[in-house]
């Protein structure tokens, strides 16, 4: 049975170098999903570099899954075009978030996920104490396409409630496998 721990608002801050699909550029949109949750943000017209800047919030349940990023070209005549996908994984994230942070000064840092051949990051992304809150900054690098990274700020909101705290309990933080960018085996 799920239980909901809270919500994850992610910030769609901008795509970089996104592949071209199209003979004038592309029209890109992202869609997050998480379980059933499926979220999309507006299209940018003919843009390989677009900036979003827009919130799309999950509710976040346990057992915890892997967050699904894909990115496609809005195409008015034909079924849109794929530009890419990545996952991540927001165990290390929630640990950071249910951190006793009192006292510790806004801009720490509070731990940093590398990069590895098990994530989709194409850098190190920090967790953060910033204005009272935990923040991830996240670049992730685009599978199945040619090129292509978004840009993403992960923050937490809590969900009120006289028992909203009991949901954490024997929530399991350890850290698991993100995605498999280039194996070959």
């Amino acid at each position: 049975m799920e239980s909901v721990i809270g919500l994850l608002r992610v910030r769609i801050i901008r795509g970089v170098n996104l592949a071209v699909r199209d003979t004038r550029g592309s029209d890109p949109y992202i869609v997050l999903s998480l379980g059933g949750q499926k979220l999309k943000t507006s299209t940018i017209k003919n843009n390989v570099n677009p900036e979003w800047n827009e919130d799309l919030t999950l509710t976040v349940s346990e057992p915890l899954q892997p967050i699904k990023l894909q990115i496609f070209d809005k195409d008015t005549f034909s079924s849109d075009d794929e530009m890419g996908d990545a996952e991540f994984d927001i165990h290390s994230f929630l640990a950071a978030v249910r951190m006793d942070l009192t006292g510790i000064p806004n801009g720490t840092t509070i731990t940093t996920v590398k990069p590895s051949r098990e994530n989709c990051l194409a850098v190190e992304s920090p967790i953060l104490k910033k204005d009272g809150k935990v923040v991830q900054d996240l670049v992730l690098r685009l599978r199945n396409v040619e090129s292509g990274e978004v840009e993403l700020q992960l923050s937490w909101v809590n969900i009120p409630g006289p028992h909203s705290g009991d949901a954490w309990l024997g929530f399991d933080f350890s850290t698991s496998s993100l995605c498999v960018t280039g194996w070959s085996g």
